[in-house]
């Protein structure tokens, strides 16, 4: 198959009626895994049907949200859900997609300034490697929120060989306290 060029940067993926998806970038058939990954890592694409040439990006996304919440990685209470659900149809449909991408901004924006408050507070205390360490592990949590934030690069070994380091030091300085 052809390259086929992509406007603006996106990735357009083709999907056949075998539900096998193809992305044109690459030549390459990829899964819905990959796209999750594409997504995490902040890549546009558009999946296309491969026949009619429909945009059908928001099913296929709906689809990896589905896998996700089916693995164990539920996000979205069962609350959410039923509140979702009940706004089908209701003469309010047409703002919640609105409100939900706003309020995701809001939260994304949120994160940003916490962390940098974060960060200043501890700057230049004993405490700035085990604050630097917990917004790390905040990061991890928020990727679930935000696929676009990239994993932290530390490995477990990494984080709790540092975790005992600071802990070392903490018990000195209370040591020389006591």
């Amino acid at each position: 198959m052809k390259k086929q060029p992509a406007a603006d940067g996106i990735v357009i993926i083709k999907k056949y009626a075998n539900r096998r998806l193809y992305n044109t970038e690459t030549s390459s058939y990829i899964t819905l895994d990959h796209l999750a990954t594409m997504t995490r890592e902040g890549r546009d694409f558009k999946v296309v049907d491969a026949k009619t040439d429909e945009d059908i990006t928001h099913n296929v996304l709906t689809q990896i949200i589905m896998e996700e919440e089916s693995r164990g990685e539920t996000m979205m209470p069962v609350n959410f859900l039923r509140q979702l659900i009940s706004m089908y149809g209701d003469s309010m449909q047409t703002m919640v997609p609105g409100y939900l991408e706003a309020s995701m901004d809001s939260f994304r924006r949120n994160h940003d300034q916490f962390k940098s408050a974060v960060e200043g507070a501890f700057a230049n205390s004993p405490f700035a490697d085990l604050a630097k360490r917990n917004l790390a592990m905040f990061d991890v949590a928020a990727q679930a929120i935000n696929p676009a934030t990239p994993a932290p690069a530390a490995s477990k070994d990494d984080e709790i060989a540092a975790l005992r380091t600071e802990l070392a030091k903490l018990q000195e300085k209370v040591e020389k306290l006591g």
